[in-house]
Order: structure tokens, then C-alpha cells, then sequence
């Protein structure tokens, strides 16, 4: 129960539903069990008088005596069927106590894992599958909210009826009561040894769910890349083999149950024997009537229900352990990037490396070693170099989606730690390698940074994207839902489109992270001299593999493993005959020969 204790801060908040709930139950308890005694009455009074009608056979009054029978138990039975609408309407009102807390409960669970997710860093979601995140949240909330809505319920009621059941047994006699709940320390013993089963083979259970979400997820996603491998097949096999793994320790789990209930309707029955044995001993002796057994009896059985619950209880609580369990361990996690309390400022653009190193906390590779440069406000600085040279890592450092683990990195001169990382971000306009666009309409994926849409600004934004005139082709315009991923757009669709993004929000610093590789030559230069307008007096950072996208800019950085190799103007490099001016060269040989 100590994972589940995290959970007991909800339970004070909604304390006047649970408190209520459990008046409700208590209350619904008492109607319940009150019937036993109207029947022990019923029971007594036929068996005390049926002599006396008897005696009077083939006289008048037999008949009188038969309609006062007659009318005595229709009461007794119009007394049990009040008393069943009374309970009912309590157990009504405890459902609608107990089992809203529990949605409300889930729902403020779920905002909070959700809230939670938004403020980890990026490197947590390097090292957590997308399926595990998403089932964490819906599956094991889900699992959760079983316990605090028929968890508690069913655990009060069980409580509450033992409690009354077991008084109302001992007041009647001692003996009996003391024999006939003899089967419940079996019970327990039982349930101690079942719990520790159940709980091993739910938290089985609930990792290969995730495994098989995290799967399905990625198969999805890549949906387009096994078609065009005519892999469907060997996926198929694979998602079956997934399935078996959740299927096998699922049925563990059924094995455990199907166990359990069966021995437990076994202690009721001997029970129930016990009772019809030492009741009857109990009534020649003169201790007791023979409707007191059948009270017993009557108890007994709505104690079955309650014994059968417990079983599913301990169940659903041991899986919610284990649901809440994995749920800590990601709420627990702690950002590696935190805001300070500051104030926000409005930047004007100086980026200062100062020997920045980074070296990545899950692979270990040392992206960056003593990477030093300024860039001035309002200048075009480009960063070229082969692939793995360092040149996104920079980006990711700029966006403060890492924190450097060697030297100093300053906006304005201010060290980028100690500023609002809110205030910071909206000030900066962000075009990722791998472009990202949601299922939404083309006008919503790029004025995402605004709260309410405008479309004369999205529409500029298009036009200085070269993407304009593409979207208004489409047949419902900006209009267009362009489907997860933004699967039914071209790949350098995407890309403008998330330029376009990046430019809407009128940014001081804009960051291009190799996003024109999937354009060509003319729209990447109808792009690049719209930006010279866009970006007038504001800080531009283009990262690229093509030369001919950055030979305009103020400041070229050439790196090579982490490393600044060479920097400054396109005529500069090339002066130099060194790192650069073989690039330039090689790219140069290439467009000929492709020419």
C-alpha cells in the first residue's frame, strides 16, 4: 500500500464524498441486515402457532387464524420490501458519492501525470518509448481509479457488514456466532498468501501492456516504411508473439483467481453446514429457536457476497499498486532543465558560446568540446560540417533543451541559466531537422504559438515560407487537415510549413536546423530572400549540409567532431583552400555531374 499512499492526498481533497460515501454505507448496511430479524420473527411465528391452527381444524376460527398468518407475513413481507427500497436508495447515493470521487480523482491524476510529462526534459523522452508514456497514463489511471471508486466502495461495505453481521451474530448466541465464522481465519491466511501472487503477476501484467502499446505505436507510426518492405507479414508475427507474452501472464493471473474464488465459496458453504449443525443443537437444548438459525443463515449468505468481493478487491488493489507504482516512478522524476524564478526580459539577440562542451547523459558521446563564438544582434550566421559533427547539438544547447555540461552559454550576456526559460523561448523561432506537424488544419500547425488564430499573419508567414501558393491549390485551403505527422503533405511541404511556423511568431533569434534539405535550389533561394526581409535587424542561425544555402551569411562556422575548425565569410573560406573550400568544391562537381 505505500505506492498507494501517494494517492492519499486526492482522498483529503474530495474528503466530503468520501466521508458522505461511507455514512452511506454504513447506512445501507444497517437496512440491509435488518430483514434477517423480520424473517426470524416470521420464522417464530409460524412455527410457535401452527400447533393452534392445527387445533382448530374443521372450526370457523381455523379460518380467522389463517388470514391473521395470512396478513402477519404479508406485513412482514411489505417490511422487507421497504427495507430493500431504503437500502437501495443508499446504495445509490453511496455510488453517487464514492464512484464520482474516484472520476474526479482520475481526472485530476491524469492532468497532473500529463502536467508532469510537459515539464520533464528532453532527454527523458530519448529514453521513454512514446507507448509506455501513453499507457501510463490511460491504463494504469484507469487501474488506479478501480481502486478508489469499487476499491473503497466495495472495501467499506465489506468492512461495515462484517462489523454489524458479526454483532448482531454475537448477540443472538455466542456459541453459534463463534462456530459459524470459524471458516474466516482460513480466509485470511489465504488471502495473505494470494495477495503476494497477484501482485507479482499484475506488475507482469502491466509491463508487457506498455511493451505491447509501445509496439503497435511505433508500427503505426511507420506504417508507410513495412508497406513499402512488404513487411506486414513478419510484423503480424511479431505482434502475435507480443500478444502471447501479455496473454501467458494474464492467464497467470486468471490461474491464481480461478483458485481463489472457488475455495472461497467453499468456507461459506462449510459455514453454512456449521451452522444447520450446531443451530440445531443449540435449538433441542432450548438455547435458541429455529428462527434464530434461520437468521443465521440469512446473515451468512449476505456475507457471501462481500467474501467473493473480497477476492476481486484484492485483486484490483494489488493491480492499482502496481499501476501506481509505475505511475511514481515518472512522477518522481525530476527535470534536468529548470526555469528560475526571474522575471521575463525581452532579448536582443547577442548569442555567446563561451568553450561550451556537452557531452549526451544516455549514449555518452561527446557532441561538443570547447566550442567558442558570438554572434552579434541582427546577423546571419550559418554552421556547416558532416554529419554527426555537432552542428543540431548547438541547437538543441540554444533552445535549452540540455544544459551544457562544460562551459557557459550567454543571451545578451546574460548566462541562458539564469533567464525565464518561458519568456526566453517565445522569443525564439525553432525549425527542427525532423519537421513535426500535428493532425490539425494548415492554418492551426502554423499560428501554433498564438492562442487565437490570424490568418493575415499566417498567410504572410506562408508566402515568406515559399509554401503559399501550394496550400492555396489544396481544396480546402488553409483549411486542410493534414493528418498525423502531416502525412499528406510532401516533404518539403512539411518543411515550409514549419519554417512558416517558426516566422509567424516574429522571433528575435530563428534557428533553421537543416530545414531545406527536402527543397529545391530556386525555392530554397525564394525562401532565403524573403527571410533577408523577415529577419531585417533580428538573428538568424541557418545550419546546413548545402554551401549554397549559407554563402550569404555574415559568419560561417565550419565544425568537425564537435570541434570549430574554421570560421568567417563565404570569400574568406574560401580563401583559406582548407575544410570548407573542399565542401564547396565537392558540392560544386556534384550539381555538375547532376546537371
Amino acid at each position: 500500500m505505500k505506492d498507494l499512499a501517494y494517492l492519499n492526498k486526492f482522498l483529503y481533497k474530495y474528503r466530503w464524498r468520501l466521508i458522505p460515501g461511507t455514512l452511506f454505507v454504513i447506512i445501507s448496511n444497517i437496512f440491509g441486515v435488518m430483514p434477517a430479524s423480520i424473517i426470524r420473527m416470521a420464522f417464530d411465528m409460524v412455527t410457535e402457532n401452527i400447533g393452534v391452527y392445527q387445533l382448530f381444524a374443521g372450526f370457523n376460527r381455523q379460518g380467522m387464524i389463517y388470514e391473521i398468518f395470512g396478513s402477519s407475513l404479508l406485513l412482514f413481507g411489505i417490511l422487507v420490501l421497504i427495507l430493500s427500497l431504503l437500502r437501495g436508495l443508499f446504495l445509490f447515493f453511496m455510488r453517487q458519492t464514492i464512484i464520482l470521487m474516484s472520476r474526479h480523482i482520475e481526472y485530476d491524476l491524469k492532468n497532473e501525470i500529463y502536467n508532469h510529462y510537459q515539464a520533464l526534459s528532453l532527454a527523458f523522452y530519448r529514453r521513454n518509448n512514446t507507448g509506455d508514456l501513453m499507457n501510463r497514463v490511460t491504463e494504469d489511471v484507469s487501474r488506479v481509479r478501480m481502486y478508489l471508486g469499487p476499491g473503497i466502495m466495495y472495501t467499506l461495505n465489506t468492512v461495515a457488514l462484517f462489523i454489524i453481521v458479526i454483532y448482531l451474530m454475537l448477540t443472538v448466541n455466542v456459541r453459534l456466532a463463534v462456530f459459524s465464522i470459524l471458516p474466516l481465519p482460513i480466509l485470511v491466511v489465504i488471502v495473505f498468501y494470494v495477495n503476494n501472487a497477484i501482485n507479482s503477476r499484475s506488475e507482469k501484467i502491466q509491463q508487457r501492456l506498455s511493451i505491447l502499446s509501445s509496439f503497435v505505436q511505433e508500427n503505426f507510426s511507420g506504417i508507410r516504411v513495412i508497406k513499402s518492405y512488404v513487411r506486414e507479414n513478419f510484423v503480424r508475427k511479431n505482434f502475435a508473439a507480443e500478444s502471447e507474452q501479455y496473454k501467458h501472464h494474464s492467464m497467470e493471473l486468471v490461474q491464481v483467481q480461478a483458485l481463489f474464488y472457488p475455495i472461497m465459496l467453499l468456507l461459506v458453504g462449510i459455514s453454512n453446514v456449521i451452522i444447520m449443525y450446531v443451530g440445531g443443537v443449540e435449538v433441542m437444548k432450548g438455547n435458541i429457536t429455529s428462527g434464530n438459525v434461520a437468521e443465521f443463515i440469512v446473515y451468512l449468505n449476505q456475507l457471501t457476497f462481500p467474501v467473493i468481493a473480497l477476492g476481486w478487491v484484492t485483486s484490483l488493489i494489488q493491480r492499482a499498486a502496481a499501476s501506481q507504482k509505475r505511475i511514481n516512478e515518472f512522477l518522481h522524476e525530476q527535470p534536468e532543465i529548470i526555469s528560475p524564478d526571474v522575471p521575463k526580459i525581452t532579448i536582443d539577440g547577442q548569442v555567446t558560446f563561451n568553450n561550451v562542451s556537452f557531452l549526451y547523459p544516455d549514449t555518452g558521446i561527446q557532441a561538443l568540446s570547447s566550442v567558442s563564438f558570438t554572434i552579434n544582434p541582427g546577423e546571419m550566421v550559418a554552421i556547416i560540417g558532416r554529419t554527426g559533427s555537432g552542428k543540431s547539438t548547438i541547437a538543441n544547447l540554444l533552445m535549452r533543451m540540455y544544459d551544457c555540461t562544460g562551459g557557459e552559454i550567454l543571451i545578451d550576456q546574460h548566462p541562458l541559466k539564469q533567464l525565464n526559460l518561458e519568456g526566453y523561448r517565445s522569443q525564439i523561432g525553432f525549425v527542427p531537422q525532423e519537421v513535426f506537424l500535428f493532425s490539425d488544419t494548415i492554418a492551426n500547425n502554423i499560428d501554433f504559438s498564438a492562442d487565437v488564430l490570424d490568418m493575415l499573419r499566417v498567410e504572410q508567414a506562408a508566402k515568406d515560407a515559399a509554401v503559399y501558393n501550394n496550400i492555396i491549390e489544396l481544396e480546402k485551403g488553409f483549411q486542410t487537415l493534414i493528418g498525423e505527422r502531416g502525412i499528406t503533405l510532401s516533404g518539403g511541404q512539411k518543411q515550409r510549413v514549419s519554417i512558416a511556423r517558426a516566422i509567424v511568431k516574429q522571433p528575435q533569434i530563428i534557428v533553421f536546423d537543416d530545414c531545406l534539405s527536402a527543397v529545391d535550389t530556386r525555392t530554397e533561394e525564394e525562401i532565403l530572400n524573403n527571410l533577408g526581409s523577415v529577419m531585417q535587424g533580428k538573428t538568424s542561425i541557418i545550419i546546413a549540409h548545402r554551401i549554397s544555402t549559407i554563402k550569404s551569411a555574415d559568419k560561417i562556422l565550419v565544425m568537425d567532431k564537435g570541434r570549430i575548425i574554421e570560421q568567417g565569410n563565404h570569400d574568406y573560406l574560401m580563401e583559406q583552400k582548407g575544410t570548407y573550400f573542399e565542401l564547396y568544391e565537392k558540392q560544386l562537381l556534384e550539381e555538375e555531374e547532376n546537371a
